[in-house]
Parts: C-alpha cells; sequence; structure tokens
C-alpha cells in the first residue's frame, strides 16, 4: 500500500498542526471493514472474523449492535520508551506531539493486515468532533456487549455515546492498566486511535483501549487521534453563502471605519479573512461517509451470521 502524507492545513506556513491527511492508493476492499444487507442491517469484518453486528432502527433514531469479542489492535504494542521519547522531543508543544504521533499510526496502518485503510483520502486530527459530549466519556463505564446506540432524539439518554469500544475494557486494576494509568499521570500516555463510523454515528476504538481505560480510571479524558475518510469540496456550495455574506458586511463596515480614519481598521480586516478562511476551512473539511460493501448471500446471511456469533439477541428495531 502506497501512502502521501499532507500536513493540515493545506498550503499554509506558520500555522497551527492541524492534522494529517492521507492519500492511499489501496487495497480496494480493506481487512477491516463494514458490510451491509436489507434491513439496515451491519456487520463489521476483519478479516474472515465478525467483530460487530448491528441493524439500525427502522425510525433511525439508533442502532442496536453485538461485540463477538474477536477483535484484533491493527497496530502493534504500543513501547512505553516510545511515549516517553516522543513526549521529551516537544514537552510543552501538544501540537508537535500529535503530530509525531499522527505519523507513527499512519506509518503503522500503513503496514497492518487488518487495518481500515483502503483506496482514497482519509485524514488523522486530533482531538474529539466539534458534536462530541464530555459527559458521554462515562457511558463507557457501562460498556455492554449487547447494546444500543441512541441517536438524535437521545432516548434513552443512557445510551448516548460519542465512542464506541471494538472489545470489553479490561479491568481498571490490570497490569496493563496500571502502566498506563502511571503514564497517564506522568503526561506521556499515547493518544487512543479512534475509527469515525457514519453508520453507527460515533467512533469505534481501533487502538488503545487500556489507554482509554486508564485515563478514565483516573478521573481524566484521553488524548485522541481520530482517522475519518476525507470529504473534500471543491467548489463552494450554498452552504458557504451564509459565511460569505456575513464576512462581506463586517468588511464593508471596516472599510468605512478604515476611511474614516479609525487606526485598527486594516488589522481588523485581516482578521476577519482569517476567521473567514477558518469558517470555510471547518465547513468543507467534513468527514466522508464510511464506505462499507454488500454482504455476500444478503440478509439471509447476515442473519445466519447472528445465529452462529450472537446467539439469542434479537434486537427490536421497529421502532
Amino acid at each position: 500500500m502506497a501512502m502521501h502524507r499532507t500536513s493540515l492545513p493545506r498550503s499554509a506556513e506558520g500555522v497551527p498542526w492541524e492534522g494529517l491527511a492521507l492519500a492511499v492508493d489501496g487495497p480496494a476492499r480493506p481487512p477491516l471493514r463494514f458490510e451491509v444487507a436489507d434491513g439496515r442491517r451491519m456487520v463489521l469484518f476483519q478479516g474472515e472474523q465478525v467483530v460487530l453486528l448491528a441493524r439500525q432502527r427502522v425510525t433511525h433514531f439508533g442502532v442496536h449492535y453485538a461485540r463477538t469479542g474477536r477483535y484484533a489492535s491493527p497496530l502493534p504494542p504500543l513501547r512505553a520508551g516510545l511515549a516517553r521519547t516522543y513526549r521529551e522531543a516537544c514537552p510543552d508543544d501538544d501540537g508537535a506531539w500529535f503530530a509525531r504521533w499522527a505519523h507513527h499510526f499512519a506509518g503503522e496502518l500503513r503496514g497492518s493486515l487488518n487495518g481500515p485503510l483502503h483506496e482514497g483520502s482519509w485524514n488523522l486530527r486530533p482531538g474529539m468532533s466539534a458534536y462530541a459530549i464530555d459527559a458521554f466519556w462515562e457511558s463507557l463505564w457501562h460498556d455492554p456487549d449487547r447494546g444500543h446506540i441512541a441517536w438524535f432524539s437521545g432516548s434513552p439518554p443512557e445510551d448516548s455515546r460519542d465512542v464506541l469500544p471494538l472489545r470489553p475494557l479490561s479491568d481498571p486494576d490490570a497490569a496493563r492498566v496500571k502502566a498506563y494509568r502511571r503514564q497517564y499521570r506522568e503526561g506521556v500516555l499515547p493518544p487512543v486511535l479512534l475509527w469515525g463510523n457514519s453508520a453507527l454515528d460515533c467512533s469505534v476504538v481501533l487502538d488503545g483501549h487500556d489507554r482509554l481505560l486508564a485515563a478514565l480510571a483516573e478521573g481524566g479524558r484521553p488524548p485522541v487521534l481520530r482517522l475519518n475518510r476525507e470529504h473534500q469540496v471543491e467548489q463552494p456550495t450554498a452552504s458557504a453563502q451564509r459565511p460569505i455574506r456575513a464576512y462581506e458586511e463586517r468588511i464593508a463596515h471596516l472599510q468605512r471605519q478604515r476611511s474614516a480614519g479609525e487606526p485598527l481598521a486594516s488589522s481588523r480586516i485581516a482578521n476577519e479573512g482569517r476567521r473567514l478562511a477558518k469558517e470555510l476551512h471547518e465547513l468543507f473539511s467534513v468527514a466522508h461517509l464510511t464506505r462499507s460493501w454488500p454482504v455476500p448471500g444478503g440478509a439471509d446471511a447476515w442473519d445466519a451470521l447472528v445465529a452462529e456469533h450472537a446467539p439469542g439477541w434479537h434486537p427490536d428495531t421497529e421502532n
């Protein structure tokens, strides 16, 4: 798999690092992939292993899921020495620290035999999405293998979440988790790698289940890097007209101030240009929909997978 990396924002000098864009030339069908069938049926495969079965509600207000416990991280275990090296290299620059980890994760995903990358454009960005809610982290303390993710209406509220682990979380006192808890206290804990998924309307944990738990066990939140398919809008659309019109109105007002001799008007005009660029960048850099492939055999094959991997699971999807 060939991969070209570009720092975000593109074609910008002297601005804070915002992420890493990845141009990937293959494969056409990745090992870690969603397959779908009629009736809003979904299955997450890793190679030939069934990792997750899911079915959306007919109202599109949520999705029921069943984990199988067969997920394996596509990345090799992280060495404690590397975590310390990366933090020591940039102790006061979180942007540079995230950039190092983004390049590390990109390299490991490029060579992985069971990861989600397929041909197309991707990005790795630090932090949760603008729509994430901090309180949802606490829902991970109750993380059953069979559950429901609420959408839109948030009903029931305890089912609302931004992150879904792909395997059961460990005991907070497990030896590996204790080691990560120590790293969290020392400020060197590596980021958790998430994969944004539109079919589930949340991010799943690609790598770092124990790191996630360690941060929560210490009363904090884990640093995260989110992997998403990139959706690049080449031409302005109707959605861009509102910020552009607002910008034009502000600029017209500031230009009148400048003509009247206002000494700060010129710098304010420059700031408005940067503000518009940021708004358009956020508008046109949204995550793309997750790609999926058809389940061979369709709905009957999916039902057979449920009978084999999640016996007794009968999600109520008709409401």
